[in-house]
């Protein structure tokens, strides 16, 4: 079913939430661990249920889905008319396919297809489970959950399983409409056939469970654009115009407002083109046209929107839309005094936010109106709003090189989302990149009085790593002060993209300042074990040896980072830059007594893991590092020093 309003996430802990009320009003995201790890993965799953109208039921399934530590219940949509409720958590993979398969299990326990009826199509208990990248996830991690819940249901709970869109096992499962087509009642009838084996559980019918699809998609944004007006007809009058179903063909009338013109129809021996004057004279030969100038297929594009291609005869002829994967209506908000285009985009790595913006203030523009804003109905992931903020700094060329915020910043002004309502970044982006550690999360005045204390921990390995962190933080300013100037401009997109690396291993380093501490902890946990007998004693040194190794890999992979700051500094003198030539000097500085710092605290772990094949293999890299660090180093000092003598 096509609705935002079902995809409208009322975000405050659903427990707290009567599920009778439902708004489309965004609540607060009040859980402070919602704010993502940039190392974390997150994944979000949005299984349909077949039950709307039954309360106690909907609680006692998400009661499971909250029983598993580490899921987030972001969203909760019962439909009476649909008799059907979404439900949307996120959190990590192995959470999420725990609580996915638990929402399963009871939605079977509860749940009987054989009395169920409602407008939705269905074919099961749990119809639908699908799981979405977030952050930090991959399309083919989001595959693997679907297979391994899938084979979980199939074999524990005996309910017929179907993969589908990016987990489907063959091509002609990938459609979810095609692999629920017959719904329940033909589901007996299915499942007898050769072709529709399903991929887990039993070929047979479940008469009161049904048959569940589990599969993999991309995230689905729902996003509205605010028009200075309350006119649905001109909400609508873009909305076609930039759907993928696009919208008639019309003629006449039709500048500035394309509706008031004549519908155009197809009539035997009559084929019109939807998008230019072209008319042929049969449906292959117009199908050939389509294929040839815009690379369709029209026999699909008619399909798709329920037009037989074969029977087309006093039915309307469709103009293409703008983008693909976008959904779009027209409708009032009395709330906001405002028409508003109403869209879902299916697929942000394709058509986003920006796109559906840009062109609809061009379209609006045509006719007269103003685009006032845009609004995020829920949640929306951080790699979107990235997108969208690349896309307008790189239209004002402004580094793309920026951190996170900054960047999610530029979206939410250009796109306008603090429109009609506050757009809280910390509440509305999942997988927003930030630092976790209670270390980097200190004042620096605290920070510092935390390393002088009488304690191992924080030490020389965080204070390394935050070396290192400055190191690349400076050459990120050096290119950014550079982007933006006449003479820099050609370029541009190789300044963006050193500007870029610089802030990710800036942020990399900055986690390695808690990762350090956190890893020789591992050593003070050792040392705590119990040592009264031989058994516990074993146990406590090899737990002091892995310890050890630990506090001596961690280092390590902070004095590579360092070292790669150090050709990121070398990157930001050679822009040649003489006005910020001194800070590149001081980031490779920074950079050098990070890898320096860092390998000492390599070099004073090894002698105790114990490991002489291991204190071997690392000991091998450390020479490289330092010599090649000097050098570049020394070089950057050079033409610093250089850049002083010309001014």
């Amino acid at each position: 079913m096509y609705s935002l309003t079902n995809l409208a996430a009322n975000l405050a802990p659903v427990a707290s939430i009567p599920l009778h009320h439902k708004t489309r009003k965004i609540a607060a995201l009040t859980s402070p661990d919602r704010r993502v790890s940039s190392v974390k993965r997150i994944i979000e799953c949005v299984p349909n249920f077949s039950e709307g109208r039954d309360l106690a039921v909907i609680r006692q399934i998400t009661d499971v889905i909250e029983s598993v530590q580490g899921i987030q219940l972001l969203d909760v949509d019962p439909g009476e008319s649909t008799n059907r409720t979404v439900v949307t958590f996120i959190g990590e993979p192995g959470p999420v396919k725990e609580a996915a398969f638990r929402a399963v299990q009871k939605a079977a326990d509860l749940i009987d297809m054989s009395k169920h009826s409602g407008e939705h199509a269905r074919f099961g208990a749990t119809d639908v489970c699908p799981f979405v990248p977030v952050a930090g996830a991959t399309m083919e991690d989001c595959a693997q959950a679907a297979r391994e819940v899938g084979q979980r249901i199939g074999e524990e709970l005996g309910i017929p399983v179907y993969l589908y869109e990016n987990a489907a096992s063959t091509p002609e499962r990938q459609n979810l409409a095609t692999v629920r087509s017959g719904e329940y009642e033909g589901l007996a009838k299915k499942l007898a056939k050769p072709e529709w084996t399903p991929d887990f559980g039993p070929a047979e019918f479940n008469a009161k469970s049904g048959a569940t699809a589990v599969g993999a998609r991309e995230f689905l944004i729902a996003y509205n654009i605010n028009l200075n007006t309350t006119d649905r007809r001109y909400a609508n009058e873009i909305a076609y115009e930039i759907r993928e179903r696009g919208r008639w063909k019309r003629e006449g009338n039709t500048s500035p407002f394309y509706y008031k013109g004549d519908v155009v129809y197809f009539e035997d021996g009559k084929f019109p083109d939807g998008n230019s004057d072209f008319v042929a004279g049969s449906f292959t030969e117009l199908a050939e046209h389509y294929s040839k100038n815009y690379g369709g297929d029209l026999r699909l594009r008619y399909e798709s929107i329920g037009l037989d291609p074969d029977n087309l005869s006093g039915r309307p002829v469709y103009k293409d839309g703008k983008f693909d994967h976008l959904k779009a209506i027209g409708w009032v908000v009395e709330d906001y005094q405002c028409a508003q285009i109403s869209i879902n985009l299916t697929n942000y790595k394709v058509t986003s936010m920006h796109h559906a913006v840009d062109a609809s203030r061009e379209l609006a523009a045509e006719r007269g109106i103003v685009i006032t804003g845009s609004e995020v109905v829920g949640v929306v992931p951080f790699d979107a709003m990235r997108r969208s903020g690349h896309h307008y700094l790189k239209g004002m060329m402004k580094s793309t090189g920026i951190p996170a915020r900054d960047i999610v910043t530029t979206a939410v002004q250009s796109l306008g989302l603090s429109d009609v309502a506050e757009f809280d970044i910390d509440k509305k982006v999942i997988g927003l990149p930030m630092q976790d550690g209670p270390l980097v999360n200190m004042s620096v005045a605290g920070f510092v009085d935390e390393v002088s204390r009488d304690t191992p921990a924080p030490g020389g390995g965080s204070i390394a790593a935050l070396s290192g962190a400055i190191g690349s933080a400076l050459a990120s300013m050096v290119t950014n002060l550079s982007v933006g100037k006449g003479e820099y401009d050609e370029r541009y997109e190789d300044l963006c993209s050193l500007a870029e690396r610089a802030q990710e291993v800036k942020d990399a380093l900055l986690h390695a300042v808690d990762e350090d501490t956190e890893a020789f902890n591992e050593v003070i946990a050792g040392i705590r074990m119990p040592k009264d007998t031989e058994d516990q004693l074993a146990v406590r040194s090899e737990a002091i040896r892995a310890g050890y190794k630990t506090a001596a890999e961690v280092p390590l992979r902070t004095a590579k980072l360092c070292r790669e700051v150090l050709d990121l500094c070398q990157g930001a003198a050679d822009i040649g830059n003489a006005a910020v030539m001194s800070d590149a000097g001081v980031g490779a500085l920074m950079a050098r007594a990070g890898v320096q710092g860092a390998i000492h605290n390599v070099r004073i772990n090894l002698p105790h893991t114990g490991d002489p094949e291991f204190v071997e293999r690392i000991s091998a890299k450390l020479g490289t590092l330092l010599s090649e660090s000097k050098a570049i180093c020394d070089s950057i000092q050079e033409q610093v020093e250089r850049s002083f003598a010309r001014l």
